[in-house]
């Protein structure tokens, strides 16, 4: 991997863990819901580019899936993986496993 690709990745975990971090300021502080599902869209979003970055050639490996799954234990932790599934398709697949 080139390094500008690992600054690039590094950026996105360092603006992922800004994004968690105001979230988590701003549930404690009882801000608006509103003001919090902008920061939940953002981190989606950044965690989307930063998964298909770790998951495409040539950084694709079992240890790019392997940090895959520790950035998703960490910023979205599971009570139980079913909770967070409310869509009838994805709890299909989910039931698959």
């Amino acid at each position: 991997m080139k390094k500008a690709e690992i600054y690039k990745l590094m950026d996105l975990i360092e603006d992922v863990k800004k994004l968690d971090e105001l979230i988590s300021f701003h549930r404690r502080a009882d801000a608006s819901d509103f003001m919090i599902s902008q920061y939940e869209a953002k981190k989606t979003k950044l965690m989307g580019i930063l998964i298909d970055e770790l998951a495409s050639p040539p950084v694709q490996s079992t240890q790019s899936y392997l940090l895959i799954k520790m950035l998703l234990n960490k910023y979205y932790p599971a009570k139980s993986e079913l909770d967070y599934i409310v869509d009838s398709d994805i709890s299909k697949l989910a039931a698959a496993i």
